[in-house]
C-alpha cells in the first residue's frame, strides 16, 4: 500500500467526523485522498469492500480515468485526509515510479474484491 510517507510534507488537509461521506457512488472525482488520522470505509452498491487506515490512500481511479466515481467512501471515524489532485499524482508518478506501482497494486486488489462480491 502506498505509504503517507509520500504526503508527509503536504500541509493542506481536510478534517471530517465520523459518518461523514468523502464522496458517493457516482460522483465525478477529481482527487483522491491519502489518510493522516482515522478510518474510511469504501462501499460498492451497500457492500464495504474495505475499511482503510492511515497511511492508505482511497480514491485514486478519479485521477486515471474520467468516469464517475465506482464506491462510496465514508469517514468511520474522524479522520484527517490529505487531498490529491492530478498535478500533485503526476508529480508524485513522474518523480517516484515506485508510488505509481503501489496505486496500481491498490487498484488490482480493490477490483478483485469487487468481483468476489458480485
Amino acid at each position: 500500500m502506498p505509504s503517507i510517507d509520500y504526503f508527509k510534507n503536504i500541509d493542506e488537509t481536510i478534517t471530517l467526523d465520523a459518518g461523514s461521506i468523502v464522496f458517493d457512488q457516482g460522483d465525478q472525482g477529481d482527487e483522491m485522498y491519502a489518510i493522516r488520522e482515522g478510518e474510511i470505509e469504501i462501499q460498492f452498491n451497500g457492500n464495504i469492500l474495505a475499511t482503510l487506515s492511515a497511511g492508505e490512500i482511497f480514491g485514486e481511479m478519479a485521477l486515471i480515468d474520467t468516469t464517475i466515481r465506482s464506491a462510496k467512501a465514508i469517514a468511520k471515524s474522524d479522520c484527517v485526509l490529505v487531498p490529491i489532485d492530478k498535478q500533485r499524482f503526476l508529480f508524485l508518478v513522474h518523480e517516484t515510479p515506485t508510488f505509481a506501482l503501489q496505486v496500481m497494486r491498490t487498484m488490482a486488489d480493490r477490483m478483485r474484491a469487487m468481483h468476489r462480491m458480485i
